[in-house]
C-alpha cells in the first residue's frame, strides 16, 4: 500500500528545506549513471529546486556502453551537465600502487566509485554545490555500495525507498520507463545487481518491508549481509577520552 504521491511531495519538501537550512541558493550536484536511482534522485531535485538549481555529472570510465540512458535522462529533465572521463585518474592509481603490493579484485572494482565521489565534490565545490547521494534501502540494506565511494554524499532522498517504492516514484515524476524499469548493472564487473546479489530486488523488497520470505537459504544470506554490512550506514568508531 505505498503512497507514491504523498511520499515524493514529502520527500520534495525534504529536499527543499534541507537546502535551506544548509545552503539557500546552492546547486544539487547528482553523478548520472543512466539507472533508476541516479534518474529519480536528479527528478526528485529538479522538483524540489528547479532545473537551473541541478546539475548533472556523467563519469564514464573509458567507453561506456549504456551512457546514453544518461544522456537521455539529462536531456529529458533540461539540466546543465559535464561528462568527465575517470579512466585516467582510475589507471593513474592502479599504475602507481607499489608493485610488490598485492592489488585484490575488489580493491580494482571499488576505485572508480571513489574516483566518481571525488569528482562530484570537485564539481560541487566548484558550483556551490551539495552532492546527492543515491542509494535505496534495498541496496543499503545488504551493503550494495562502495564505502567513501556511492554510499556518501551531503543529502540523501531515498535511503528510506526499497527499489520497488523508487520505481514507483519514477513512474510517478514522468521519467522515461527505459530509464525506471531498466535492469540494474553495478557498472563494476558488468553483472546485474542480482546476478551479484543471489537474490531478486523483489524478494528483497518484500522481506524489508513485510519480514516474509519464501527461501530460508535466501533469508540466511540477506541477514549475513546485512550484519555484515551494517559499518557502511555507520558514522567511523571514534575514541572519545574519559572525562
Amino acid at each position: 500500500m505505498f503512497d507514491a504521491k504523498r511520499i515524493k511531495n514529502e520527500c520534495v519538501e525534504w529536499i527543499r528545506d534541507f537546502f535551506d537550512k544548509n545552503g539557500p541558493g546552492c546547486n544539487a550536484v547528482v553523478g548520472i549513471s543512466g539507472g533508476k536511482d541516479s534518474s529519480v534522485a536528479a527528478a526528485l531535485c529538479v522538483e524540489a529546486l528547479g532545473r537551473e538549481r541541478v546539475i548533472g555529472v556523467l563519469m564514464p570510465k573509458g567507453e561506456q556502453h549504456d551512457i546514453d540512458a544518461a544522456y537521455m535522462l539529462v536531456n529529458h529533465l533540461g539540466i546543465k551537465y559535464y561528462v568527465v572521463n575517470i579512466k585516467d585518474a582510475v589507471d593513474g592509481i592502479i599504475n602507481n600502487l607499489p608493485k610488490e603490493m598485492e592489488i585484490t579484485a575488489q580493491t580494482i572494482q571499488n576505485i572508480p566509485p571513489r574516483v566518481r565521489m571525488t569528482t562530484l565534490y570537485a564539481v560541487s565545490q566548484s558550483h556551490n554545490g551539495r552532492v546527492c547521494n543515491t542509494c535505496n534501502l534495498s541496496e543499503d540494506w545488504v551493503g550494495y555500495s562502495t564505502r567513501y565511494g556511492d554510499s556518501v554524499g551531503d543529502f540523501s532522498p531515498m535511503s528510506f525507498l526499497t527499489v520497488h517504492e523508487v520505481k514507483e516514484i519514477g513512474r510517478l515524476l514522468g521519467l522515461p520507463l527505459e530509464l525506471v524499469d531498466k535492469v540494474p548493472i553495478d557498472g563494476l564487473c558488468g553483472k546485474t545487481d542480482e546476478d551479484n546479489l543471489g537474490f531478486t530486488y523483489a524478494t528483497l523488497d518484500r522481506y524489508i518491508r513485510t519480514g516474509e520470505i519464501d527461501d530460508a537459504d535466501i533469508k540466511e544470506k540477506i541477514d549475513r549481509r546485512h550484519k555484515a554490512n551494517l559499518f557502511k550506514l555507520e558514522f567511523m568508531p571514534c575514541f572519545k577520552p574519559k572525562q
